[in-house]
């Protein structure tokens, strides 16, 4: 595969023709872009998915909830439908997207909302909701939004500065495009990093000449939904771990470091689940042999499994910085001000 990935290298280099020309009419005005007075702060990455772009974004939410009123918009990938939809009860994933539903679900303080055109969304936002900040979530190639804050999320074992463009590697565009970041957040670090492996990335990074803070994931301490178990207790059951993300490869790490006894199903990411799919869920986990078994799924898979499965659970997530925090929490806000 990586050899063919290989082969493929003339049209990565036609590929990073076509995006530099884009962001350098965009930054030359030939292309527009639209500024809005209410704040706007973009999170994104360079790469193609699994960055951990929505526990980011559900950082900024509890983070600005209680004092502004937050909106968030998403294109809603993987959504039926077309053209703007601000969230309510009877929306369900195929209608909105399985992340924008997931934010909607969880947080009733904020409003939600889909559009393909940001532009358009914020407008429709503004005039329903009279928002005092918007959360763009995956919007960092979405040129047309001059955002006031840019949050550039890259992966601990997978930085952009490591990788190529598309269909090369995994870069939808190039380091170039790190310009317009107002901050590098370095994701899903091990809990245990090293000061020696953050002066690597640093170096690394260091010709960007930008703010660089370092996060993890962490693993709620009990599972959700038809059963509430401490992951102390997992370790009794037999798991079918049931994921359609883009990179599983933490929580699986997770479940091994707790030494829970699980068989993995996994399906593409924002996979649109079938009637064959559910049987072919339901088969593997009768054939598990304990007389204390569970269905588990992510946070994201179960918004589009809930009302699929009987006794399903899923474990939440979020993002924790491994240090300044409370500096990081200070520019957003001072930004807001």
């Amino acid at each position: 595969m990586k050899f063919v990935r290989f082969l493929l290298f003339p049209f990565a280099i036609i590929y990073d023709i076509v995006t530099t020309l884009r962001n350098l009419f965009f930054d030359w005005g030939v292309l527009k872009q639209t500024s809005f007075k209410i704040p706007v702060i973009v999170v994104g990455n360079l790469s193609v998915g699994g960055t951990g772009k929505t526990p980011q974004i559900e950082y900024l939410i509890r983070l600005l909830k209680d004092d502004f009123k937050t909106s968030v918009l998403s294109r809603g990938y993987g959504r039926k439908t077309q053209n703007f939809i601000l969230l309510n009860d009877s929306h369900v994933a195929e209608d909105v997207g399985d992340e924008p539903l997931q934010y909607f679900k969880k947080f009733k303080k904020i409003s939600v909302a889909v559009d393909a055109n940001r532009v358009a969304g914020i407008s429709r936002l503004i005039a329903a909701v009279s928002p005092e900040v918007f959360l763009l979530d995956d919007a960092y190639q979405h040129r047309k939004v001059r955002g006031s804050l840019s949050l550039l999320l890259t992966k601990y074992d997978d930085l952009f500065t490591d990788d190529y463009l598309l269909p090369t590697g995994n870069l939808r565009e190039s380091s170039r495009g790190v310009k317009r970041a107002n901050l590098i957040i370095v994701t899903k670090c091990p809990t245990n990093i090293t000061a020696s492996s953050k002066n690597t990335i640093r170096k690394k990074l260091k010709r960007f000449d930008k703010t660089i803070f370092f996060t993890t994931i962490s693993y709620h301490q009990q599972t959700s939904g038809s059963h509430r178990i401490s992951i102390e207790d997992l370790k009794k059951y037999e798991v079918l771990l049931v994921t359609g993300i883009a990179n599983p490869s933490s929580l699986l790490s997770f479940m091994d470091e707790n030494k829970v006894n699980f068989s993995h199903c996994k399906f593409p990411d924002h996979h649109h689940f079938t009637n064959k799919d559910i049987q072919v869920i339901n088969e593997q986990f009768a054939q598990l042999k304990s007389n204390k078994k569970l269905i588990l799924t992510t946070e994201k898979d179960y918004v589009r499994l809930e009302n699929r499965i009987e006794e399903l659970s899923f474990l939440g997530i979020e993002t924790t910085f491994l240090s300044e925090q409370e500096k990081f929490n200070s520019i957003v806000r001072d930004q807001l001000r």
